[in-house]
């Protein structure tokens, strides 16, 4: 019997019992639908993270207080484990670190803003007229933060796309009017256009922006044992991506040197680049993919059971055929392969369908998400194909293996 001979033979023995076979392949279309659509999210979700990173700025190194695995900075007699104001004005030093074209100083933390008896909580960033240098973005309506802002001390404040929807009407013009922060009066002089999650997933459209100097006297006064301004990062934005590992070695000369510590000392700050920050969450997305997958393919084995099962029950009932064949000349090798093509086409129904209802599921979740497309790989598909089709072929060789033993004469005589 030919190869299509026996596909078409197996499709005939599918067809004659539909709702059992569907049944059958419920286990596989699950599997298969579920690992697309994990994979599929996966790999969006990467993606997002990847343009929402890109998206902040190019060339950028990040430097943050302390050690990252040590919890919060630590506090010594020498203020080792912070970041002061003077810091960054010496990495703005193109003589000590000439690959750095900008950089920008940032004291955050949390404040309640008010107006016309409107009150919300949101991230106050404190920075310099260079944060744009450094970091993407620009005011939609009004202006940014200048050099006179923050030598002045202005109370003035940009504020974030959605701040302003909360605060004002959509008609209404911002700029000139005031609100409060932390009881404090601010004129608004800028809204900022939309920019989506920034470094640790906080939306940036939900900050505000005010001068540097006038967040450390009248808003977060954080000084060292030594008097100096902390900062909660400084941003600095390096003339090349070719020249990021050079300019990340230079500040971090530069750092030791301020802070004194010994050559064989360990650093009291982290540095960070995108590419480090990009490769972190595509790892962590990355193990968490493949954990759900694994889960998903547990239902693609449950799955196979199941094909072995009906399989049994299909040899069962065609024992006279399977006799009748031998009978006429069948070997056992045409009954054997007979049956592990049933199952494998089974399986193979069963993992286009699983295919088709897990990239359409992806494909769906896009639409509730802003800004994120889930991303339906070739070689997903392909993995689930080869894996379901392996599934009904290692669950269908015991089946077959009985098919074929069995004795022509007995088989003929079976009622």
């Amino acid at each position: 019997m030919s190869f299509y001979e026996s596909v078409r033979v197996a499709m005939l023995a599918l067809t004659a019992n539909k709702l059992r076979s569907i049944l059958t392949m419920l286990g596989i279309i699950i599997g298969v639908s579920a690992v697309i659509a994990l994979m599929s999210i996966g790999r969006g979700v990467e993606q997002f993270f990847v343009q929402q990173f890109t998206s902040l700025g190019t060339n950028l190194l990040y430097v943050f207080p302390g050690q990252l695995s040590e919890g919060p900075p630590r506090q010594g007699g020498r203020d080792r484990g912070v970041l002061t104001l003077n810091d960054s004005h010496a990495i703005n030093n193109p003589l000590r670190v000439p690959d750095v074209i900008a950089v920008s100083p940032e004291v955050s933390g949390n404040a309640l803003i008010a107006r016309a008896g409107n009150d919300i909580d949101v991230s106050v960033s404190g920075v310099t007229a260079s944060y744009l240098d450094t970091l993407t973005g620009d005011a939609a309506i009004g202006s940014f933060l200048t050099d006179a802002d923050v030598e002045e001390r202005s109370r003035v404040v940009v504020i974030g796309s959605d701040v302003f929807g909360k605060l004002f009407e959509p008609t209404e013009d911002p700029i000139d009017q005031t609100i409060r922060v932390n009881n404090i009066l601010f004129r608004v002089i800028g809204v900022m256009e939309e920019r989506g999650a920034g470094i640790g997933g906080a939306n940036l459209d939900e900050m505000i922006f005010i001068p540097l100097t006038t967040v450390q006297d009248r808003l977060f006064r954080r000084r060292t044992v030594s008097g100096e301004y902390q900062v909660n990062i400084i941003y600095a934005s390096v003339v090349s991506e070719d020249r990021m590992e050079a300019a990340q070695e230079q500040i971090t000369e530069l750092l030791r040197e301020r802070h004194n510590i010994s050559f064989r000392g360990e650093d009291d700050f982290v540095i960070i680049n995108q590419s480090d920050l990009i490769s972190i969450f595509g790892d962590i997305l990355g193990a968490m993919t493949v954990f759900l997958s694994a889960i998903a393919f547990i239902s693609l084995v449950v799955g196979g059971i199941g094909i072995m099962n009906i399989m049994l029950v299909s040899v069962t009932e065609r024992t006279r055929e399977i006799g009748l064949r031998k009978a006429v000349g069948a070997k056992r090798r045409n009954v054997l392969s007979q049956f592990l093509i049933e199952a494998v086409t089974l399986s193979l129904i069963g993992g286009l369908f699983g295919i088709a209802l897990g990239a359409g599921g992806a494909i769906a979740a896009t639409s509730f998400i802003p800004d994120f497309s889930a991303v339906v790989g070739l070689d997903a598909i392909a993995i689930s194909i080869l894996f379901s089709m392996a599934v009904g072929l290692f669950f269908g060789i015991y089946p077959a293996y009985r098919a074929s033993r069995l004795n022509p004469i007995d088989a003929l005589r079976y009622e």
